[in-house]
């Protein structure tokens, strides 16, 4: 799903410079402890965001995500194909705001819109945009092994949980996460290993075996989904093996 918004639609991805953002937000409870993450791909640099609120929801941090993206790339002229998993943001920017104000912030069936507040600073922010910028608004499988879109999520998460991950920010050459992988692709099953508090996967369990056989206090699993593997590190005490 791509949706433009911003200057005419003769600026067309590929005649001028791209930015490629991942953005994702994370709640506990919902409303509860919450996080956003944002991942900026611009001009050959890679710049991680993130943050995160005590008392929130998980839709405030999915507009959160997108409203400080935006920010961060608000003097660009670029198109920024702004990749994410929410249907509501996308929806929301898009299509809804528009009846939204015609009805001063009403629904179509008269309640107050939820979250004003942050849909006026994003449409706000886009609006800042520089005439020649267009943003692409772009849905993408959420834990569908999309590195950019897993990576958001684990810097969402972990501000959620009070325990941020360290953000990157640099050459895009040195980032360990193919931005430009936009494709879903399978989760094949791993096996993983912990031992003396240094993750490892394992492709075959005989692998797995030869690492942790007889070694006291190691441990390890199978697991064959995105959520199982995040679910299993959770418990394991690691929020994220790209902890850089």
């Amino acid at each position: 799903m791509t949706q433009a918004f911003g200057a005419q639609s003769r600026y067309k991805i590929g005649m001028m410079s791209t930015a490629i953002v991942f953005t994702d937000g994370a709640a506990s409870g919902n409303p509860g402890p919450g996080g956003w993450g944002a991942i900026c791909l611009h001009q050959g640099i890679v710049t991680e965001l993130g943050g995160g609120e005590r008392h929130t929801t998980n839709n405030r941090m999915e507009i959160m995500a997108t409203l400080q993206a935006l920010k961060f790339l608000s003097s660009t002229n670029a198109t920024i194909r702004l990749f994410t998993d929410s249907t509501y943001v996308i929806q929301g920017i898009t299509t809804w705001i528009h009846q939204w104000i015609k009805n001063d912030w009403l629904t179509k069936e008269g309640k107050p819109v939820a979250n004003p507040d942050l849909w006026k600073e994003l449409l706000a922010a886009l609006r800042a945009l520089p005439r020649q910028s267009v943003v692409s608004w772009e849905k993408c499988k959420g834990h569908a092994g999309i590195p950019g879109n897993e990576r958001a999520d684990r810097i969402a998460v972990s501000f959620s949980q009070g325990n941020p991950l360290i953000l990157f920010k640099g050459e895009a050459t040195q980032y360990p996460i193919d931005l430009h992988q936009l494709e879903a692709v399978p989760f094949k099953k791993v096996y993983l290993s912990l031992v003396d508090g240094k993750l490892q996967r394992h492709p075959t369990w005989l692998d797995c075996e030869a690492r942790v056989k007889g070694t006291p206090g190691a441990r390890f699993k199978k697991v064959s989904s995105v959520d199982e593997e995040a679910e299993t590190l959770k418990s394991w005490g690691i929020i994220s093996v790209e902890n850089h």
